[in-house]
């Protein structure tokens, strides 16, 4: 995902304002340090790879959750919002399933699930990794 989202550069700003290697918003992260009980927060910090990645993967475990375990879907909303993506799977414009990527509507959104995915395989390709290494999700879907 850092890949995808920041090329591991870890000052980058998007032109929307996320920030550092997970490109998280300060709204987010902001909403994100007060549920993990950080005594005091600042936006610099997303620039600082612990606090970043820890705030990152804190709120992708949350959207997980959220969509009972779909880490397809969990990547939609990091990407896209929570909000949008359960408007999605509640109206039916999307199943939420990874063979039905072309339903997102957010082209940003759908591309960035996409890219994610790809890397995901190319990295288990190279490193051997094996799917039963991970709690959620099943990216070896064809």
């Amino acid at each position: 995902m850092i890949h995808t989202e920041s090329g591991f550069r870890e000052n980058a700003v998007s032109a929307r304002g996320a920030r550092g290697l997970m490109q998280v918003m300060p709204s987010t992260a902001e909403w994100v340090a007060g549920r993990i009980g950080y005594p005091s927060f600042s936006v610099e910090m997303l620039f600082d790879p612990r606090y970043n990645i820890e705030i990152g993967t804190w709120y992708l475990a949350d959207l997980i959750r959220q969509f009972e375990g779909s880490a397809v879907v969990a990547l939609a909303a990091y990407n896209g919002g929570r909000g949008e993506v359960d408007r999605w799977l509640r109206q039916g414009i999307w199943d939420g399933a990874e063979a039905n990527l072309a339903q997102i509507p957010f082209t940003e959104t759908r591309a960035f699930v996409i890219r994610v995915l790809k890397t995901y395989r190319r990295y288990n390709q190279l490193y051997g990794l094996k799917e039963e290494n991970y709690a959620y999700g099943n990216f070896n879907q064809g």
